[in-house]
């Protein structure tokens, strides 16, 4: 049975193997991996997990003013399978929620399963009334993902040097 975990030390080998399952390239959606980040050496992505980590609060307490997102990652018997973050402050770019699912493990539900479980915490940690949630426009497995959580297509818009469809899905109170 897959759960969602907060990011990890403990789980450095997992997540390279997840990492290597993809293959080179800051393609990992949902890991919030930026170019200038060391994955590779333990003190690095010890420094890396720290700071996915660092603004993530409870209900109730205030959000920073800096940018920042509830990351978590999805482990099924120890293993890292993907990762999906929430967005505190709304992103017209980005959205608020992005996720994925390593190659390796896709197909199985995990992404929509994921995505329930953040809006959930959407609803009841940052009082959302709704998200936005953006795919690239020639990702439709992703579209059927943000599709069956109640995605509404706002439209399809260009976003830098890609096309990236854009859902609104409206959490029930």
């Amino acid at each position: 049975m897959p759960e969602l975990i907060t990011p990890t030390t403990s789980m450095y080998v997992a997540f390279q193997e997840c990492r290597d399952d993809w293959g080179p390239g800051l393609h990992e959606d949902g890991f919030g991996i930026g170019p200038g980040d060391d994955l590779d050496s333990p003190d690095g992505f010890a420094a890396w997990v720290h700071e996915r980590r660092r603004l993530d609060h409870a209900a109730g307490e205030p959000c920073p003013d800096e940018k920042h997102a509830s990351c978590r990652w999805i482990v099924e018997d120890g293993r890292v399978l993907g990762g999906i973050a929430l967005r505190h402050k709304y992103d017209d770019d980005l959205g608020q929620i992005g996720y994925g699912v390593r190659p390796s493990a896709r197909r199985r539900g995990l992404a929509s399963w994921a995505l329930g479980e953040m809006l959930r915490e959407a609803r009841t940690v940052l009082g959302l009334d709704r998200v936005l949630i953006p795919c690239l426009v020639d990702n439709l497995a992703s579209a059927r993902t943000i599709e069956s959580q109640g995605g509404l297509l706002e439209g399809v818009r260009d976003a830098g040097h890609v096309r990236v469809r854009r859902y609104w899905i409206t959490l029930d109170r």
